[in-house]
């Protein structure tokens, strides 16, 4: 499947009426894909167990969407296959006083995913031009020098971002940014599943309608977000949301193609290490 299309192209301008959060590509229906995403999640798992056992690159995975775009189920799903050992995820929540007493990106750092491993974060510190950008009180509350607070902050953060991005593939982190555009009825639809059906009601939150109110607003941080953060070693990909399992097969392909991108290999065991496994099987085989 070509996925190129969903990735946004550094400096590229982000009108999300452009893409549609419907697309399906070549698919018809679920049915039309067979086994494709068993293929892709068994393909990823072969990938990690190289990436675990080189030890060179660590991976970032970005998840970001509004309420009931499907990021928890992206997560579930498509990373099923892989070793809890080498995979971390992490879901930021409302920062603690602790972390409010730093940078916005300290809490992040702490997370980081070591050589080796894939750490994967269910939003991120991009909620800090996004939420906090339509919740201007939640910057009030951030203890910033008031002469720090201009009409250039939202520029300046994303700035910033790319900055730490930026440093964190030269030293050998690969990153992938994915924004789950879902569409404002198939996000009613699922809100409304998530009053009717019992199993989920713990999902609905009072605030979620009071951020639906705001639609138009996210919408247009998340273009400015897009259109000035997605870079050549930190690319975003806009993934069509409104049907979980093309979601799913997109971000599967997404991350299978960028650690085919690496050099990965089983590291070659060195003479010594030879002789000794040698010796090893020498030994097994002399017992009775």
């Amino acid at each position: 499947m070509d996925t190129s299309r969903f990735r946004v192209r550094p400096g590229e301008k982000v009108d999300l009426r452009r893409y549609d959060p419907a697309d399906t590509g070549p698919f018809k229906s679920k049915q039309k894909v067979g086994g494709k995403l068993e293929r892709g999640i068994e393909r990823l798992a072969a990938l990690q167990e190289q990436l675990y056992a080189q030890d060179r690159w660590s991976v970032l995975i970005i998840f970001q969407g509004i309420d009931a775009a499907g990021k928890d189920s992206a997560i579930k799903h498509v990373m099923s296959g892989l070793n809890p050992q080498g995979t971390e995820v992490f879901a930021f929540k409302r920062p603690s006083d602790e972390e409010l007493d730093h940078d916005y990106l300290w809490r992040a750092v702490k997370a980081l995913p070591e050589r080796g491993r894939i750490g994967i974060f269910n939003r991120s510190y991009y909620e800090e031009v996004l939420v906090v950008r339509v919740h201007p009180e939640i910057l009030g509350g951030q203890k910033l020098p008031p002469s720090l607070v201009t009409r250039h902050v939202w520029r300046d953060r994303c700035e910033d971002i790319n900055a730490f991005e930026r440093y964190l593939a030269r030293n050998g982190t690969l990153i992938r940014k994915f924004f789950l555009h879902v569409s404002k009825e198939e996000q009613r639809r699922r809100l409304l599943e998530r009053l009717d059906q019992p199993s989920k009601n713990w999902k609905f939150q009072a605030g979620d309608l009071a951020e639906r109110d705001r639609w138009n607003e996210y919408m247009r941080a998340y273009e400015e977000a897009l259109s000035r953060t997605s870079t050549r070693y930190a690319p975003w990909f806009v993934v069509p949301a409104d049907h979980k399992w093309f979601t799913r097969l997109t971000i599967a392909d997404l991350v299978v193609e960028a650690l085919e991108s690496l050099d990965l290999a089983f590291p070659k065991p060195s003479k010594a290490t030879l002789e000794a496994l040698a010796e090893a099987r020498k030994r097994l085989g002399a017992e009775p």
